[in-house]
């Protein structure tokens, strides 16, 4: 009996146009990605042709990067650099997933996430970065932290937590305190994930419908659609006071949720002269479509 496979070969030797030749290319390469573990798992869930090529395609993509990830963290660690990358945005905007396929196969031992809870009576009578300064990356470490000191930012003056006085304090220290990090050797990279505010709607309704997201829910979460305008008005204030030469805001379109992760991972690669970076079998330049760096007079930012 026949596979698919021959079947096409033999196709190929009958079709002599370039249109014909297109399709049997094409259809040779669907079949190809089928028959991954992924793709049949998908195929027997009986979803469409198109998305499981996507959803393959994706893994893939994905797997080369992260194995240019580890690549990273062996250089970071062998030469004792120290690394911090912020994620930041609005509720449901991707964060957490994002930092997820990052750290998938990293060692364990050489990185840590940093996603720290409300302040305790005692931090709240601290110096502001003071809780955050525990986490800092040691020699050797790259520390993610899921969400920052950036929620004085945003989240505090938008929901009451701080006061006009603290706002103003911070906005004013944060551009020294990164300044003082960087000329001590942290490579430091922030981001914002950007997400409409249709898109933030539709991933709630998920989160209220699905029992194993349902945990992400907060009383936070829930006021964020009708505090929209107030977020975006701090947002655009953090951006304007808090973007520097030195340490930039980075615009990640994460409406998209899988093309974030891909494009974010990418950036990371770019900005870090690891070895066996030129060996690399994957594309490491980001899409500018998906991340950008904030600019001042053209930023037309939905999220």
């Amino acid at each position: 009996m026949k596979t698919i496979f021959q079947d096409l070969e033999a196709l190929k030797k009958h079709v002599k146009d370039k249109e014909g030749e297109k399709i049997v290319k094409e259809l040779e390469k669907n079949f190809q990605l089928l028959r991954t573990k992924s793709g049949l798992s998908q195929l027997l869930q009986k979803k469409k042709l198109a998305k499981i090529v996507r959803n393959v395609e994706y893994e893939q993509e994905l797997t080369q990067l992260q194995v240019e990830l580890i690549k990273l963290q062996n250089w970071i660690y062998e030469n004792k650099k120290r690394v911090m990358i912020i994620f930041e945005g609005r509720d449901a905007a991707g964060k957490g997933g994002a930092i997820k396929r990052f750290i998938q196969y990293l060692n364990p031992r050489k990185f840590r996430v940093a996603a720290l809870p409300k302040p305790t009576e005692v931090e709240t009578g601290q110096f502001y970065f003071q809780r955050y300064f525990k986490h800092l990356p040691d020699p050797g470490e790259i520390v993610f932290f899921d969400r920052s000191w950036y929620n004085r930012a945003i989240v505090e003056p938008v929901y009451g937590f701080c006061t006009p006085e603290q706002y103003e304090k911070f906005m004013k220290e944060v551009p020294e305190i990164e300044h003082a990090l960087i000329d001590d050797g942290i490579i430091l990279i922030k981001f914002w994930f950007s997400i409409s505010k249709e898109t933030q709607q539709k991933r709630f309704k998920e989160r209220m419908t699905n029992p194993l997201k349902h945990w992400k829910l907060s009383p936070v979460d829930q006021k964020a659609q009708e505090m929209w305008d107030q977020i975006t008005y701090y947002k655009e204030e953090m951006f304007s006071r808090t973007h520097t030469s030195y340490a930039p805001w980075i615009i990640v379109d994460s409406n998209d949720k899988k093309r974030a992760r891909l494009e974010s991972i990418r950036y990371v690669l770019s900005q870090i002269p690891y070895d066996g970076k030129k060996d690399a079998v994957i594309n490491l330049h980001h899409d500018p479509d998906i991340v950008e760096r904030y600019h001042r007079r053209s930023h037309q930012e939905k999220g």
